[in-house]
């Protein structure tokens, strides 16, 4: 089996990047720029990579390919978290102005 160090190159400086994206999103509570769409995307790109290694050119790599797919799944996961987590701070909000609003304003409108 010979594997491509480009190959290793690029899932190792892909990689690079998921743990403090990670860390970012577990200890903010934000979503920030973050696209659904776009993690879901690479963790499809990761998946595909695995099934290309048991499929037609298994080594090592695929190792690579799954280290990367589970870091974009905590990061899905994470994200989810984090907006359900916005939406309810949101609508607590919401439900606090418009309370506070009524109470205040002695009958008038």
């Amino acid at each position: 089996m010979d594997m491509s160090p480009f190959e290793i190159l690029m899932l190792v400086c892909f990689g690079m990047a998921w743990p403090f994206s990670i860390y970012k999103s577990y200890t903010t509570w934000q979503v920030g720029s973050k696209s659904l769409v776009f993690l879901v995307a690479l963790f499809i790109g990761y998946i595909s990579g695995v099934l290309h290694k048991i499929f037609y050119l298994y080594d090592p790599v695929i190792f690579l390919y799954m280290l990367n797919g589970t870091m974009v799944g905590i990061d899905i996961a994470l994200y989810i978290r984090n907006r359900m987590y916005q939406v309810k701070k949101s609508a607590e909000e919401a439900a606090r102005r418009s309370g506070a609003g009524g109470a205040g304003t002695g009958g008038l409108s």
